[in-house]
């Protein structure tokens, strides 16, 4: 997102002549319908007036449900960067804040790995604020997360890094699958289904948009006004992710993470200069542009009596806070340990869920077997359970109305192999759905959003094998 803003930015010299101001605003006077989905048209003063209505409609419905015993839900962030990245100049004490305006419980840090720093040994780690910190790396295609500095096996490609990371007990996710459809890995935890970046990536209107300064100037008030509101019209259906990961999930167990990409980054300031110059300065302090005052004077106010170093406009999109809470990776615990957070991820014991919408703790989703009660992840053989149960099923809560879709991907009767089929759909606070074949079963949840349905809850599988 940052190279991108660095070319939005650099338009402004080419945007700053009266005839360029006359074509953008032709431009703006043809813009397409608000009734896409892109988030361009999510990002007008009514349609955020009426997100935050809904999100405060939701959070006045919301009923408090405990999940079973014995686990517990902890909310986690996954694939987070600070200053040891870097692209990053996030102070661990302000990351640990804004988690816990957000509801975040486990950061699960993902630096770029450097020479000057180890990111293991120098990585946050342990409890700070009540937050459970865990260092890791973003490192060959992956979301690493080892027992042990990997300084020496840099060479390694990322099959072996894999290899090596767990059979010491560590964790691997794929990353930015869109980049890396074709990957197989073997002995993965898992695979990021949704990424914040990925998200960004299709909003091509958006980037594009990003090279009007008069845009930029507008868009700067209301994400002022509605921030998260704004940064989480970025989300559409991870549809693609989603497909590949059911596939991988037939071969191999594969635990379903989300991924924040948080960096705080983006961004720019606009600040006034010496000898009547304008300075444009993007998210980590670096200058971008110097402007005549003359030629930014037309499209950006600059107050009378404004001195040297005054900010003129500052335009964050992606703050630690909304970026944390735009989507969370929930797992299912015995306890907030390094321990149990490691054998929940291992085990499965997974949902994500988009948070910023309406807090989705309480959820939950179980296979009922006669009198036994299996939770998310959990891996079992159908001739077992038919001797066992003549009615098994899987059954669910919701804090909130939601519709609730069965997924399975598993053998089609006919030979083949059917991949992500919606088998049974509802909508309720409950759902409560007879199995009666094998395949790996997960459930998403979808709540009404500026008239249309908007994914909430992604559950990872149940297995059920043949």
């Amino acid at each position: 997102m940052r190279s991108t803003l660095f070319v939005a930015v650099s338009a402004w010299i080419a945007c700053l002549s009266v005839s360029a101001r006359v074509e953008l605003k032709a431009q703006e006077a043809s813009a397409v319908p608000a009734v896409t989905q892109d988030a361009v048209d999510r990002l007008t003063r009514k349609n955020l007036q009426s997100v935050r209505q809904s999100i405060e409609k939701y959070a006045a419905e919301r009923q408090a449900i405990e999940r079973p015993r014995p686990l517990r839900d902890v909310r986690a962030n996954l694939h987070v960067h600070s200053e040891l990245s870097h692209d990053s100049r996030g102070k661990i004490e302000d990351i640990v804040a804004a988690a816990k305006r957000a509801g975040t419980e486990v950061l699960l840090f993902t630096e770029h790995p450097s020479k000057e720093k180890d990111f293991y040994l120098e990585g946050h780690r342990g409890l700070r604020d009540g937050v459970l910190m865990i260092p890791g790396a973003e490192m060959k295609g992956m979301l690493v997360y080892p027992t042990m500095s990997l300084r020496p096996f840099e060479s390694a490609d990322a099959q072996e890094t894999t290899r090596i990371v767990r059979n010491r007990g560590g964790h691997a996710f794929l990353s930015h699958l869109e980049e890396r459809m074709d990957w197989q890995i073997q002995g993965l935890t898992g695979v990021e289904i949704y990424n914040t970046h990925a998200d960004f990536k299709k909003q091509k209107r958006m980037i594009d948009s990003m090279k009007n300064p008069l845009w930029l100037i507008k868009t700067a008030d209301l994400i002022d006004k509605y921030p998260q509101e704004a940064f989480s019209a970025l989300q559409t259906y991870p549809s693609d992710y989603l497909a590949r990961w059911d596939q991988l999930c037939w071969v191999a167990p594969h635990t379903g993470v989300a991924a924040n990409d948080a960096h705080q980054n983006v961004g720019v300031r606009v600040v006034l200069g010496q000898d009547d110059k304008v300075i444009v300065l993007d998210a980590l302090g670096d200058e971008l542009l110097k402007l005549e005052r003359l030629l930014v004077a037309p499209v950006l106010k600059i107050p009378e009596g404004a001195q040297p170093g005054d900010v003129l406009l500052k335009l964050q999109l992606d703050p630690y806070e909304f970026s944390l809470r735009h989507a969370g990776t929930h797992l299912l615990v015995s306890d907030l340990t390094q321990e149990a957070v490691w054998e929940a991820l291992e085990e499965g014991r997974t949902y994500v869920a988009f948070d910023w919408l309406a807090d989705s703790r309480g959820f939950d989703l179980a296979f009922i077997e006669g009198s036994r009660r299996y939770p998310i992840g959990s891996k079992l053989e159908w001739d077992e359970i038919s001797r066992v149960s003549d009615m098994p099923r899987l059954v669910g809560q919701s804090p909130l109305q939601a519709t609730w879709k069965v997924i399975r991907t598993g053998e089609d009767g006919q030979g083949g192999l059917a991949v992500g089929q919606l088998v049974h759909e509802i909508k309720g606070l409950e759902l409560d759905y007879n199995v009666r074949e094998s395949g790996n079963y997960r459930v998403e949840l979808w709540l009404e959003l500026l008239g249309q349905p908007h994914c909430w809850i992604l559950s990872s599988p149940i297995y059920i094998k043949p």
